[in-house]
C-alpha cells in the first residue's frame, strides 16, 4: 500500500472583494461581492512508502493548501485522499498518532516555556511511554545538538534552534509520514546545512514517507529524489531532478578563464554574455552547440580553465512557472 494516494484533489476558497471607500464598506454590509479561488485544482498524486518527495511551486500554488488538506487541518472541496489508509479530515486518533507538521512559520511549542515542558506536553497528548519518550527524545536532541537549551525558554532561543526544536517535537512520537512546509525558511547558511543533515540522517534511518515544501533549492538538492511541482493548484512536472535537467535545461553555463589581457572583445560571438569579472567570462550557450562553442573558443584563444554547467535549479523550475502561467493564460483568453 502507498503512503499517499491523492486522486482528484479539490479546494476552493469563496472570498469577499471589498472596495475601496467609505460608501463601498456601507453597501457591503447589505450587499457583498464574492469570487471563488481554486487552490488545488484536481490534483493526482501517488507516493510511496520511504519517500523523500519535494513539493515544489510559486507562492499562491496551492503547496501549503495541499499540506493541510493531507493533515485533516482543513477538508477539501472534492477529491479524495488517503494518508496510511486513512482519510485525513475524518481526523481519527489513530491517523494522528501516525503523521506530523512542521510549519516554518508556524510555531507549535509554548513561547514562554522551555522546549523539554512543551515535549513533557507531547508525551501526555500522544499517550508515549515515558521510557520511550526519554529514549526518543534523548535521541533527537543528541541528533539535533540542542540538549543545552533544552531549559531555556522558546522565545529566547535563535530561529534555528527553534526549528531543531519543533523538528524534535514532530518526532516525538515517532511518526510514519512527515510533511514540512518550509522548514528552513529565514535561516543561515550553517543552519540550514544542519536541518538537512539531520533530515538526511532520520529519514535514511527511519525510513519515513517524507514530503517537503521549500523554496531554497539546495534543500531539494540534498534530500530529494522526486520532484513534484505545483503551479496555479495543477500538478505541473512529477519526476527526477535530472528531468528537469532534460526537459528544460536547454543551455548550458560555460565559464572560460583567458589567460593576462587576452579576454577577446566579441564574446557575443559564442553565446549571451552573462558576467564578465576579468580574466573570467560566464556565456550561456544552447546545450547542443555547446561542443561547436567549446571548439572555437580553445583554436582561437588561449585559455588557462574552463567549465561547462547546467543552469541553476532555480533558474529551470522559474522556467517551468512561467510556461505554465503562459498556459494559464491562454486557457483563460480561450
Amino acid at each position: 500500500m502507498s503512503a499517499i494516494e491523492i486522486r482528484g484533489l479539490q479546494k476552493s476558497y469563496r472570498i469577499y472583494q471589498k472596495k475601496e471607500g467609505l460608501w463601498a464598506s456601507m453597501t457591503g454590509l447589505f450587499q457583498r461581492e464574492y469570487r471563488d479561488v481554486d487552490a488545488v485544482r484536481g490534483i493526482d498524486l501517488t507516493v510511496e512508502q520511504g519517500e523523500f518527495v519535494a513539493f515544489l511551486g510559486p507562492n499562491g500554488a496551492g503547496k501549503t493548501t495541499t499540506l493541510k488538506l493531507l493533515s485533516g487541518v482543513i477538508s477539501p472541496t472534492g477529491g479524495e485522499a488517503r494518508v496510511l489508509g486513512h482519510v485525513p479530515w475524518e481526523r481519527e486518533n489513530a491517523y494522528r498518532r501516525r503523521f506530523a507538521l512542521v510549519m516554518g512559520q508556524k510555531n507549535q511549542l509554548w513561547w514562554d516555556l522551555p522546549a523539554q515542558e512543551s515535549f513533557r506536553l507531547h508525551q501526555k497528548i500522544y499517550h508515549i511511554d515515558p521510557a520511550e519518550f526519554d529514549r526518543t527524545r534523548d535521541e533527537l536532541v543528541d541528533l539535533l545538538d540542542v540538549r543545552k537549551q533544552l531549559g531555556q525558554p522558546v522565545r529566547e532561543l535563535s530561529l534555528g534552534e527553534r526549528m531543531k526544536m519543533e523538528l524534535t517535537a514532530a518526532l516525538l512520537h515517532s511518526p510514519d509520514v512527515l510533511f514540512l512546509d518550509e522548514p528552513t525558511i529565514g535561516l543561515d547558511v550553517i543552519a540550514q546545512h544542519n536541518i538537512q543533515k539531520f533530515l538526511q540522517h532520520y529519514q535514511q534511518e527511519r525510513k519515513i514517507t517524507i514530503l517537503l515544501t521549500s523554496h531554497y533549492m539546495k534543500d531539494v538538492i540534498a534530500l530529494c529524489k522526486r520532484v513534484v511541482i505545483i503551479a496555479h493548484g495543477d500538478i505541473v512536472y512529477d519526476g527526477s531532478l535530472a528531468g528537469i535537467v532534460d526537459r528544460f535545461g536547454g543551455h548550458k553555463v560555460l565559464t572560460l578563464q583567458f589567460a593576462d589581457d587576452q579576454m577577446p572583445s566579441d564574446l557575443a560571438r559564442y553565446g549571451e554574455v552573462l558576467e564578465i569579472t576579468e580574466p573570467k567570462a560566464k556565456l550561456r550557450v544552447d546545450r547542443g552547440s555547446i561542443a561547436k562553442v567549446l571548439s572555437s573558443v580553445l583554436a582561437n584563444h588561449t585559455i588557462e580553465d574552463v567549465s561547462v554547467e547546467d543552469p541553476p535549479l532555480e533558474e529551470m523550475i522559474a522556467e517551468m512557472f512561467e510556461l505554465s502561467a503562459e498556459k494559464e493564460e491562454r486557457s483563460r483568453e480561450l
